[in-house]
């Protein structure tokens, strides 16, 4: 996947160019399936998360409440994020990955959270075993940091199946997304170096994060982790190409735009565990630190992504449009409506908030398809 200078905002896998047919990478149409595994992991998980308001939703929803952060995180992004890696090496096995968290997004689904949790367990150590192949083959910090990302998804997925509780590797789960997030921008910032006392920043910054994590049972442990992300929220909102790019047009300030944004929700969020003191399950403060890292931070990213990531994985166009900014105001407004809820202890409003946030995801996936359909259009129309 190659970067020209109009797209250095974007956050694309870092690793190796899109593979030939020879290589051992799986064809565009194979790869179809795997994403809408994930999927359905997204739409059934979201319709959990109404249904754990309130909100009526169907059957299969409703029973799998549960299961509500699992198949966002494990069952979505987990599938999307091997599946992006599998593309970016070029190795059959790596395909590996995305369809084993499929399957534990599937058995999620059923009710088998133990089986769920092993089919987790065993996409992450692909993804991770993927991950060290990159770092070997080309070593450096925002490889390094990658590999971290997967290895604390595998270890979050190892302790759920030892029998921990999701609320207590939910922070392993963030973990995953922040540093695979982070590593990504990490790699991008070749176009603007960061300073070498900035990148033993970052260094320390990872280090930190995993001895919170580390010592996520006792007192501390999460003080630490969360202050390493809200530092290293900083360090992005600085360091970050977008501060630039966001001076720019089109696709490439939207997705700066994406990127700024969603590092303002992941200080905030980081900021609430720091401050709650940590991360209590059925407190104000869980939800809202949750769902401002997963949901405001996170989904900025994916909504900034999609027009990379469509094209790489399944070689359509996603053309840009301003209408891009849609569900992004859309996605940003919930958070900041159920956030508003949870301070303020106005369950109604976290509850029209998580409406409105399922509601941002919708319009995401229906501007994204309304996009491929135009780009598709164009490639027919003569003189295009």
């Amino acid at each position: 996947m190659g970067l020209g200078a109009a797209t250095v905002s974007t956050p694309v896998r870092p690793t190796a160019p899109e593979p030939h047919a020879n290589s051992g990478g799986l064809p565009p149409p194979w790869r179809v399936p795997l994403l809408l595994l994930a999927f359905v992991g997204l739409f059934i998980g979201a319709g959990a998360g109404l249904a754990r308001l309130g909100w009526s939703m169907p059957a299969v929803s409703v029973s799998a409440v549960a299961m509500h952060g699992p198949l966002m995180i494990c069952g979505f992004f987990g599938v999307v994020i091997a599946l992006e890696r599998a593309v970016a090496i070029g190795r059959a096995w790596a395909y590996l990955g995305p369809l084993l968290a499929g399957l534990g997004g599937a058995s999620a689904v059923m009710g088998a959270a133990a089986v769920a949790a092993g089919f987790f367990l065993a996409g992450s150590l692909v993804l991770l075993v993927a991950s060290v192949d990159v770092w070997r083959r080309q070593p450096a910090l925002f490889t390094f940091t990658l590999a971290v990302g997967a290895a604390c998804w595998s270890v979050g997925n190892a302790l759920w199946l030892a029998g921990w509780t999701v609320h207590e590797v939910v922070p392993w789960w963030l973990a995953f997304l922040i540093l695979t997030i982070a590593g990504e921008r990490l790699e991008l910032s070749r176009f603007l170096p960061p300073s070498p006392v900035a990148t033993w920043v970052f260094a320390l910054l990872l280090v930190a994060i995993v001895a919170g994590l580390l010592g996520a049972r006792s007192a501390w442990g999460l003080q630490v982790f969360a202050a390493g992300v809200l530092a290293l929220a900083a360090w992005l909102l600085k360091q970050d190409i977008a501060r630039r790019t966001v001076r720019g047009r089109g696709l490439t300030r939207f997705i700066a735009v994406c990127l700024l944004s969603g590092y303002v929700w992941l200080a905030l969020g980081s900021s609430v565990i720091l401050f709650a003191r940590g991360l209590v399950p059925g407190t104000a403060s869980y939800d809202a630190a949750l769902h401002a890292i997963a949901l405001g931070f996170v989904f900025s990213m994916v909504f900034g992504h999609a027009p990379i990531l469509f094209p790489a994985v399944l070689r359509v166009a996603v053309p840009y449009h301003p209408t891009f900014y849609v569900p992004l105001a859309l996605l940003h407004g919930s958070v900041l409506l159920r956030l508003s809820g949870d301070a303020a202890g106005q369950f109604d409003w976290v509850r029209a908030g998580g409406l409105l946030n399922a509601l941002a995801l919708a319009a995401f996936i229906v501007g994204t398809l309304s996009a491929v359909v135009r780009g598709r259009r164009a490639a027919r129309t003569p003189g295009q």
